[in-house]
């Protein structure tokens, strides 16, 4: 086992570093080396070795065909959609509800706002579970739990059972902490903007796609039928997942590739790192808060995770309040049930707008990127630079929205466009603050971007009440309602968006002063909510993302390193071997890289540690490393064909290129090997 890395004073001290840690919680890495003691112990003495992630890369999850990983995001597009299309059907189905049970229709609307702020916690406790048994089960057990639970809510009795029923289906959901985790499981961190362009695009367009389709059943059907569209809906994309889509949790994939291996007989002490150890002593019930807590606390000790998780529930929350005020809208021109559904529209014009946009914004990310490798800003606040232009666009188009709904003679169309606008800023805020928090965060990106979606899930539920009051009170004396609320938004989101502004600019001074970029980045046990009894000293396991042992990016990396450890390793062979230096046909000295500081290959700053910034195991600077190491090791072989070509020469004396092409040195020293010329 790797020789422990040194605790800081914080994390050494007696108390566990409780002073000087966020809300004075002990650092959840002083229990992890105890822990891979005992686990390194219990390998040694059961005669167990624990399967590497190099020995089998092409098996997992990084290597997956593209168009493979592909049709994966897709069914996992289809899972986010259908999750968010349930937060929002159901206010279709006010109006019945209300009619049937005898309950106001503000009343009725609990039910809504209930899902969503329980949705808002279940996604951050099926995440830790995802981790340790697997994105596959987790999914699957998310989806049928929130499949059944639509079951009482349809055949509902009394109002009681559609909000227990309601309760328990969001806090089954698993959302975005599962489905986010599944990107990371394929794609590093330098080539997953697309792939998370992509989901993020599902997550937003399902809650618009609820009103688009509840319109007409709100129209034409029953108020169950809201529930029952949700359950078919749901029941469809479970097969498909269950069919389709394979496990790309790593550790689960390696214990899977070491069973295999066992019962072939290929190997039959390997075994996978969920194996060696067994549940009860990974799975501790401390081990499990720490995790669960982290997105809170970050969400409260992060200015950055804070500012931009309020941006983006913001921005959500107006989607799901504009979903409640939509019909005082509209109504002032007569629109109907599926018209004022189909008013939705234009909001999702907007997010494909923005999703499309983004598409050249991330190339040229990419691209600053690979050009300044050193350049924190380039690294991290490049990726918000689009949202630079994108994140006015709310106030803005909440300030059209409001001053264009106060009905006729003004025409509809004025407010569609101003819900465009705010379709594009909801999506582009989103996305961005995503991505950097992903980037910007390492191994605590699944924290981090936890209470980024926790901050809109429960920001929706808990601003979906009092929207209609809202829309409906402020400002009715003068019948300017509807202007006046949206106004009062608009000033709200102005303020919000300033700070995206401050954050780009002064982004690595705020980093710097976080607690936890000081107190846990240096310890990359953790990536995506990884646990942290899987991760070993010796391996990079813990985050996906160049340089790290799961991604197939930095499998290149690897090869060019293992073949300069082992021509290194011959190189001193012979020279040990050499008892009379005249004696022995020399050879030209060949520029062989040892494995520590391969020639050629650009060294990173700050060596020693793992913290944040271009410097950085997790930073993009490997991209450019790799690109060097794989020109290194090709340079390599060609030199170490053409350096066995010449050694063999006086078995082959027609060798390519001919002893006139060899250094004078060289032919001499093969001359002097030549049993006449000795004798001579």
């Amino acid at each position: 086992m790797n020789e422990k890395p040194p605790l800081s004073e914080t994390e050494g001290s007696s108390n566990g570093g409780q002073e000087n840690h966020p809300l004075g919680l002990k650092p959840a890495n002083e229990t992890v080396e105890a822990r891979k003691e005992r686990k390194a112990e219990d390998a040694a003495a059961s005669g167990k070795r624990e399967i590497r992630e190099e020995e089998c890369e092409d098996q997992l999850g990084f290597a997956f065909p593209e168009t493979y990983k592909w049709w994966i995001l897709t069914v996992i597009f289809l899972v986010q959609t259908s999750m968010n299309f349930n937060t929002s059907l159901y206010s279709n189905g006010l109006g019945g509800i209300s009619e049937h049970f005898g309950v106001s229709e503000q009343a009725a609307r609990a039910g809504a706002a209930i899902f969503l702020i329980t949705y808002a916690f279940g996604c951050e406790l099926w995440a830790p579970w995802s981790e340790e048994f697997g994105r596959k089960p987790v999914l699957q057990a998310s989806l049928f739990l929130v499949n059944i639970w639509c079951i009482p809510v349809a055949l509902a009795p009394n109002f009681a059972t559609i909000l227990v029923g309601r309760a328990l289906g969001g806090l089954s959901s698993a959302g975005g902490s599962v489905t986010l985790g599944m990107i990371a499981d394929m794609f590093d961190s330098d080539h997953q903007q697309y792939a998370v362009a992509y989901i993020v695009f599902s997550s937003v367009g399902g809650s618009i796609l609820g009103p688009i389709i509840g319109g007409f059943v709100e129209q034409y059907l029953d108020w169950r039928w809201t529930i029952w569209i949700q359950l078919i809906f749901g029941g469809f994309v479970q097969i498909l997942h269950l069919l389709t889509v394979p496990e790309t949790r790593t550790t689960i994939m390696l214990d899977n590739i070491a069973k295999k291996r066992r019962k072939t007989g290929v190997d039959p002490n390997v075994y996978g790192p969920n194996e060696i150890e067994s549940f009860w002593h990974r799975f501790t019930l401390k081990e499990l808060m720490y995790t669960w807590l982290r997105p809170f606390r970050m969400f409260l000790t992060e200015p950055i995770v804070l500012t931009l998780s309020l941006l983006s529930g913001f921005a959500d929350a107006l989607i799901f309040m504009q979903i409640q005020s939509f019909a005082l809208v509209y109504k002032q021109w007569g629109f109907n049930a599926y018209q004022i559904g189909l008013a939705f529209i234009p909001i999702g014009i907007g997010y494909v707008i923005a999703w499309l946009s983004f598409i050249p914004a991330i190339r040229r990310n990419i691209r600053a990127r690979e050009k300044e490798p050193e350049n924190e800003h380039a690294q991290y606040e490049d990726r918000l630079y689009w949202l630079l232009y994108l994140a006015p666009c709310l106030p803005i188009g909440l300030i059209i929205f409001a001053w264009t709904s106060t009905g006729p003679p003004l025409h509809w169309i004025g407010t569609m466009f101003g819900s465009a606008i705010i379709g594009i800023a909801n999506y582009a805020i989103y996305m961005a603050t995503i991505d950097y928090m992903i980037c910007a965060y390492g191994p605590y990106s699944a924290s981090a971007t936890g209470g980024n979606g926790w901050s809109r899930d429960f920001l929706a539920g808990v601003l979906t009440v009092p929207a209609t009051p809202f829309y409906s009170n402020i400002g009715a004396e003068k019948g300017m309602n509807l202007p006046y609320a949206s106004t009062i938004l608009f000033c709200i989101s102005f303020l919000l968006v300033t700070a995206v502004y401050v954050i780009y600019w002064k982004g690595p001074v705020l980093r710097k002063r976080s607690p936890f970029a000081q107190t846990l980045a240096s310890h990359a046990e953790e990536y995506q909510g990884r646990r942290l009894s899987l991760v070993h000293q010796h391996s990079n396991v813990s985050r996906p993302g160049p340089g790290s042992r799961r991604t197939s990016h930095a499998a290149s990396q690897r090869a060019a390193e293992r073949g300069y450890s082992r021509q290194a390793s011959r190189n001193t062979s012979r020279a040990n071997s050499i008892d009379n230096p005249t004696s022995v046909p020399t050879t030209p000295a060949v520029n062989t890289p040892t494995a520590a500081t391969p020639t050629g290959v650009p060294q990173r700053p700050g060596m020693g540690g793992d913290n944040f910034g271009p410097g950085s195991r997790r930073s993009s600077y490997y991209a450019s490393r790799n690109a060097a190491s794989r020109n290194a090791s090709r340079a390599n072989s060609r030199n170490n064909s053409r350096a066995n070509s010449r050694r063999n020469s006086l078995e082959e004396p027609e060798t390519t290129g001919g002893p006139a092409a060899q250094p004078l040195g060289d032919r001499l020293a093969h001359l002097s090997t030549i049993p006449s010329v000795q004798q001579g």
